[in-house]
C-alpha cells in the first residue's frame, strides 16, 4: 500500500461577502465545503472542474496561504492548521507551488536568478557561491540557459517564464507541489513540453503534486487519480483510467464527453450538454448541488444530499442513482 503524505479531512473555506444589520444573518460562499481526500507520496491527484468550482481555493489551503474555516490538513501526520509559523515556514520547504499566470507569478523588479534563488536564502541553505551554481544548475535542469540569470521576466516568453517558476518551485526539493493550472496559460506545443518536464522532475525528486485543471486530455496523460469537483464539493473520485472509462456522477460523464476528438472518422459519440449555469455558491441547491442540471434528475435529488459511496478498487461517487449504471 501506497505511504500517504497528505491527508485532507472535510475541509471547508468560506468567505463573508457581507456583514449583516440589524441581525441578519451574514451571507456567505461556501468556497469549498466539506472535501476529503489523500495524496501518496509520488503520486499525482488531479482537481477538475468548471471554472468557479473551489479547485484553486483548495490549493491554496493545502498550503495554508489562507486559512480554512473548518478541517484538518494532515502533511506527514501533522495538522498544518494547528501549527506555530515557525513551524509552519519549515514546513513549506517540503511544500511549493506553481502558479496559474507565469506573467504575474514573477517579480518584474527582480532577475532570474534572484526569483529562483529566493527560496535558498529565506530558508538559509548553502553559502552564495553555492546558491548561485545551484541555480545555475536548476535553470539548467528546466531547460534554460544559466547565462540568463541576470535576464528580467519581462525578457522571456510564457513558456519560459513557467520554466522559471518550475525551477523556484523545486529549488528546495519539495515533497509536494501544488500546480494551478500550471500550463493553461501556454500555446498547446508549450504545454506538452511543461507537462513533460513536470512529469520527468516528479520521477527524479520523487514529488507529489495536487494538479489542478480543466483540460481532461492533460489531466489522463500525468495523473494517477483525478478528483471531480462541483461547488465545493468532491463528486467522484478514481483511478485515472477507471474514471474514464467508468464514469459514476453524471456530472462526470458530462465533462468526459465534452473532451474533443481528433479523429473525425469518429463518430457516434454521445456528447452531454449540462443546461444552465452553476449555481451561486452563496445560495447553495438543497439536496445533491448538481440536481439543478443534471439530466438524471429525480425527485429524490432535490431533498438528500449523497454521500461518497464506494464503488470498489478505490473508486468513489456522491450520486443516489450510481448503482443503476455501475
Amino acid at each position: 500500500m501506497q505511504e500517504t503524505l497528505l491527508t485532507v479531512k472535510d475541509l471547508k473555506k468560506h468567505f463573508p461577502v457581507d456583514e449583516g444589520t440589524f441581525g441578519q444573518r451574514r451571507r456567505v460562499v461556501h468556497a469549498v465545503d466539506g472535501i476529503s481526500f489523500h495524496i501518496g507520496k509520488n503520486e499525482v491527484l488531479s482537481l477538475v472542474g468548471e471554472s468557479g468550482c473551489g479547485k484553486s481555493t483548495t490549493g491554496r489551503l493545502i498550503l495554508r496561504l489562507i486559512d480554512p474555516t473548518a478541517g484538518e490538513i494532515l502533511f506527514t501526520g501533522e495538522d498544518i492548521c494547528k501549527v506555530s509559523r515557525k513551524r509552519l515556514k519549515a514546513l513549506r520547504r517540503d511544500m511549493q507551488i506553481i502558479f496559474q499566470d507565469p506573467y504575474a507569478s514573477l517579480n518584474p523588479r527582480l532577475t532570474v536568478g534572484e526569483i529562483v534563488e529566493e527560496p535558498l536564502i529565506v530558508h538559509k541553505i548553502g553559502t552564495r557561491q553555492g546558491r548561485r551554481e545551484e541555480v545555475a544548475r536548476l535553470l539548467q535542469r528546466v531547460g534554460l540557459d544559466p547565462d540568463v540569470v541576470r535576464r528580467y521576466p519581462h525578457e522571456f516568453s510564457g513558456g519560459q517564464r513557467q520554466r522559471i517558476g518550475v525551477a523556484r518551485a523545486i529549488a528546495l526539493k519539495p515533497k509536494l507541489i501544488v500546480a494551478d493550472e500550471p500550463v493553461s496559460a501556454l500555446d498547446v506545443s508549450i504545454q506538452a513540453q511543461v507537462i513533460n518536464l513536470l512529469k520527468e522532475l516528479q520521477e527524479e525528486y520523487h514529488i507529489s503534486y495536487l494538479f489542478i485543471a480543466h483540460d481532461l486530455n492533460i489531466v489522463r496523460h500525468i495523473s494517477d487519480r483525478v478528483a471531480v469537483m462541483y461547488l465545493g464539493k468532491i463528486m467522484e473520485l478514481a483511478p485515472v483510467e477507471e474514471m474514464y472509462k467508468r464514469p459514476l456522477h453524471p456530472y462526470t460523464q458530462a465533462l468526459l464527453s465534452s473532451i474533443p476528438v481528433p479523429d473525425p472518422s469518429q463518430k457516434g459519440r454521445k456528447i452531454i450538454l449540462l443546461e444552465g449555469d452553476i449555481p451561486s455558491p452563496i445560495h447553495i441547491p438543497s439536496g445533491c448541488r448538481f440536481h439543478t442540471r443534471c439530466p438524471r434528475m429525480i425527485p429524490e435529488c432535490k431533498e438528500r444530499i449523497p454521500p461518497l459511496e464506494d464503488f470498489g478498487g478505490e473508486h468513489v461517487a456522491a450520486c443516489i442513482r450510481a448503482r443503476e449504471w455501475a
